[in-house]
This record gives structure tokens, sequence and C-alpha cells, in this order.
């Protein structure tokens, strides 16, 4: 494909920013569309043909987190959050919505297309397999792409930090297996454990149960075998 035919929505409700961000895009040689709220952009990806979507969060009449929303009851096309905030719970709520990266405000040319770029080669290579993606079901409404390394709560994308993940995922690979506080800690953080380790695997075990299940007291997904560790079945 070539780079032109790359069609790029750019959501903002700030005529600059809109055209600071197209005209660096279709330096680049991409094709560039515009919408001005959530509302507007909405439609634009239902009528087809937009390969990526950079959004705003706060926008009048649809917000950022609600048009993503939406899109993502029909649309894998991915999506670039721009916004000014940068607390956790902010990107958290972008990832839930469906986001796939996130950029703060303001941002340089180069952090701009080097996002786009990244996201961009990751769904030319799997747009062949979004409609049917390739995931596991973990139990408890969790699904994982194993390939792409991502999470999945009832169809929406989840947020984990970096440590959750590597749990996550080791748990995954050993499913079936029982494994202890020392074993995960010295394969998740490559070093001997100590006396800290148990603890560490457990404080990030109660935030990735407090992500995963519907109740972390009663968990379905990554269960706990008392005496001996944590164990995924499926």
């Amino acid at each position: 494909m070539n780079i032109s035919d790359i069609k790029i929505l750019v959501v903002d409700d700030e005529a600059q920013i809109r055209r600071v961000i197209r005209l660096l895009l279709e330096k680049k040689g991409y094709t560039v569309f515009e919408a001005g709220d959530g509302e507007s952009a909405v439609q634009r990806v239902a009528e087809g043909g937009v390969d990526l979507i950079i959004m705003d969060v706060m926008m009048p009449v649809m917000n950022g987190i609600d048009a993503t929303a939406k899109i993502r009851e029909s649309s894998v096309t991915p999506i670039l959050f721009l916004t000014a905030k940068s607390l956790d719970s902010d990107k958290e709520s972008a990832y839930l919505s469906g986001g796939d990266d996130y950029l703060v405000k303001p941002f340089s040319a180069f952090e701009l297309t080097m996002k786009v770029e990244s996201l961009l080669r990751r769904y030319m290579v799997y747009k062949g397999k979004e409609n049917n993606p390739v995931q596991v079901d973990l139990g408890g409404g969790v699904t994982v792409d194993p390939e792409k390394r991502q999470v999945y709560k009832n169809g929406v994308r989840i947020d984990l930090r970096d440590r959750e993940l590597d749990i996550l995922f080791y748990l995954y690979e050993h499913r079936g297996e029982v494994l202890d506080t020392t074993s995960i800690y010295e394969a998740v953080w490559g070093e001997a454990a100590l006396q800290s380790g148990s603890n560490n695997v457990m404080v990030n075990m109660l935030n990735l149960r407090k992500k995963l299940e519907d109740d972390s007291s009663s968990p379905k997904v990554i269960k706990t075998v008392w005496g001996r560790g944590y164990l995924i079945e499926n």
C-alpha cells in the first residue's frame, strides 16, 4: 500500500490543532480528514476507509472517550488519543474505552509521527486478522491475544501495567500449573527472590485481579491454590 492510500482522521474541536497535525501528516504523505467533535468522528468512521484515528478527549457534543466506545462497536481501526491530561486515571479511561495509544499535549512532531507509524505498522500486520482476532478465553469474560499481549474484559481492552501484564502472561504460558510466588518473581523480575519478592507478587496480583475479576475476593481467572500458589486453568 502506498503511503498516500493511508487515510487518517484527526478529531479535535480546535481547528488550529487539526491544521497543525494535518500539515505534519500530509508532509509525510498521508491522506488526512478532519472532524471537530466525537459525533462527527463516529459518522465519518461509519462511512469506512479510515486507517487511523487521532482523537482528542475533551470535546463538545460527544467527547473522545464516548466516541471511541461507540466506534469500537463496529471498528478495530487504531485510535491514538491526544489530551492535555496525563493522570493514570485519565489514561485508564482512554484505554478502557478502546484506545490503542496515548499522547499528552504538548507533543513534538517526532513523537506524533512515531506513534502514528507504530500504530499503522501493527494495524497493517494484523489487519487481515482483526475481524477474527486470535483470542484465548480465560473465563470470567476475560480473553487474551497472546501474539499482541493484549487483554480484554467483556470485549473491551484492559490497560495493565507492565508487571501485571508480565505476571498474567507468565501464568498463561504455564496454564494448568500451580506457580508459587518465588517462581513468579524470579521469572517476571529476572532476579533471585528475596523476602520482599513474595510481597511484590502479591501486591501486583491484587491489582491484577481488581482489573480482571468480577469479584476479586472470589477469582475465576487467576485462582489461588492455598499453600501452593496461583493457577490459570483454561
